[in-house]
């Protein structure tokens, strides 16, 4: 102890004991001089060294309108707009402006929705700015590189790799599996390889997903080690994916299961025996002991069996050569009321496992209400729409809008491609017109407006404007602001071109 020190030491020791077990006067007045003395004794510490400056940012600067709108939608917090705007500058080429960089890189943070297109905007000033602050460091998980106008961002290589993939958040590393797995798909499953031992089982879960990308017949052995993983949701996702290879072991095992289950009877009809009981090798190819759905075990069991089973092993039953006939075919075949709602239900799900849109399209022109109902309501028809191309995808909606309105309609909008066609746009206007006349609440279609506030075309502004002219006060004030946030985003694409 320094002669310094000991003062301190012994007023520090005399405020513990108090003054009635040890005399120390003048206690606070000898106090306060002390602490004087030492603040007083204090040296600065040395300056930290500065940063290196900046990178310079070569691409071209946003239009000054534009700059002023990204301003405005990062103080307003905008969830429609701010993805199309960073989506379309960075399409486009530009970067932020500096002063900006900040609070873009605060959006980003909060919204892992906009990191991708927030860092390449931000550019090497915003990577540069994120080494100085712990809350942006997220940005240096992301790879460095800038990409061509549109196009999808590089996957780190080397050290940036293996960063993102030990240190990186869970839904970077997701991001980042999926699209090693979209450039390289067997250096992908390699990677995951190296760390699918030591990973949570919700966490194996969500990376086997990530292996629909580029999924061949190259990921079998994998898959199938995984119809043994110790967690039930693993297995059935490996069984699941499994199942969308058509030559793998599992699909033709499945294959085997429904010829025993579903035979072509002397008239023509299919004949449903669904298995009595499940056996170990179900278990073990994702089939569940019972059923988890409310229904039957035997009818579960052949839902499960006709999902996975090969589109193809139909064409064989009915002996169809023309693979665009066999759907309605067979369609045409399951009359029987007994099981044949676990068939439709089977091949609907087969359908969008193998993105069979012959299949798809028959099953929804069968009876369409039913299916579309179905599709609201989460079942696994609700992806049918999405194995068929934009266009018809989009005038499916259409119709089923025009005959049911909006009430049900909007896991079917989210599938269309924004912005919408004539016909969708027409049909949505048509069904909001209709709501706000029959005087039912604007809000209990808060989803609708919401899609239709980033896919409903620009132009469709004016149609709004006379819809909300003749409108209730609660529908006015609704349609009023969907067609101003139609004429924002008309602008604000403007300004950035």
């Amino acid at each position: 102890m320094t002669t310094s020190q000991a003062p301190w030491t012994d007023l520090v020791e005399d405020a513990l004991l108090g003054t009635n077990r040890r005399a120390s006067p003048d206690l606070l007045g000898r106090a306060a001089a002390a602490t004087v003395a030492r603040r007083a004794g204090l040296r600065p510490a040395p300056a930290p060294p500065l940063p290196e400056p900046a990178p310079q940012d070569c691409r071209p600067a946003l239009p000054e309108a534009a700059a002023r709108r990204l301003a405005t939608l990062l103080a307003e917090n905008s969830s429609e707009l701010l993805p199309q705007w960073l989506g379309t500058a960075r399409a486009r080429g530009f970067a932020a402006p500096p002063e900006l960089l900040p609070a873009l890189l605060d959006a980003a943070r909060q919204r892992s929705d906009l990191r991708s297109d927030a860092v390449v905007v931000a550019g090497p000033r915003g990577r540069w700015l994120s080494a100085l602050n712990p809350d942006w460091r997220y940005v240096l998980r992301i790879p460095a590189q800038e990409t061509a106008a549109g196009s999808e961002p590089p996957t780190a290589t080397g050290t940036a790799a293996d960063a993102v993939w030990q240190e990186g958040l869970f839904a970077e590393r997701v991001t980042h599996l999926t699209r090693l797995r979209r450039a390289d798909p067997a250096a992908g499953l390699a990677l995951l390889r190296t760390t699918w031992p030591t990973e949570r089982a919700e966490d194996r879960l969500l990376f086997l997903d990530a292996l629909q990308e580029g999924l061949g017949p190259d990921d079998e052995p994998f898959l199938e080690a995984a119809l043994s993983d110790r967690a039930k949701n693993v297995r059935a996702t490996a069984a699941e994916l499994l199942s969308t290879l058509p030559g793998s072991g599992l699909a033709a095992r499945m294959a085997e299961r429904a010829r025993r289950a579903v035979a072509l009877g002397t008239d023509g009809a299919l004949l449903v025996d669904p298995p009595a009981l499940c056996d170990a090798s179900m278990l073990r190819d994702g089939i569940a002991a019972t059923s988890p759905t409310g229904r039957g075990d035997r009818a579960f069991w052949l839902g499960e069996i006709i999902a996975a089973t090969p589109l193809s092993f139909w064409a064989e039953l009915v002996e169809e050569a023309d693979a665009t006939q066999v759907p309605q075919r067979v369609l045409s075949r399951a009359a029987a009321p007994t099981w044949s709602d676990e068939l439709r239900e089977g091949w609907a799900r087969a359908a969008v496992r193998q993105h069979d849109a012959a299949w798809a399209r028959a099953l929804l022109a069968e009876r369409p209400e039913q299916v579309l109902g179905r599709a609201v309501s989460g079942g696994a028809p609700s992806r049918l729409l999405s194995v068929l191309p934009a266009a018809e995808r989009a005038a499916w909606t259409a119709r089923f809008v025009s005959r049911q309105g909006l009430a049900d309609a909007f896991q079917l909008l989210v599938t269309c491609a924004a912005p919408w066609p004539a016909d969708l746009s027409g049909a949505v206007l048509d069904a909001l017109a209709q709501a706000a006349e029959t005087g039912s609440y604007p809000w209990s279609h808060s989803g609708v407006l919401g899609v239709a506030e980033r896919s409903l075309p620009c132009s469709a502004a004016a149609r709004i404007d006379a819809l909300a002219a003749v409108a209730s006060s609660a529908w006015a004030e609704v349609l009023t602001r969907l067609a101003e946030t139609l004429r924002t985003r008309a602008a604000m694409l403007a300004e950035l071109a």
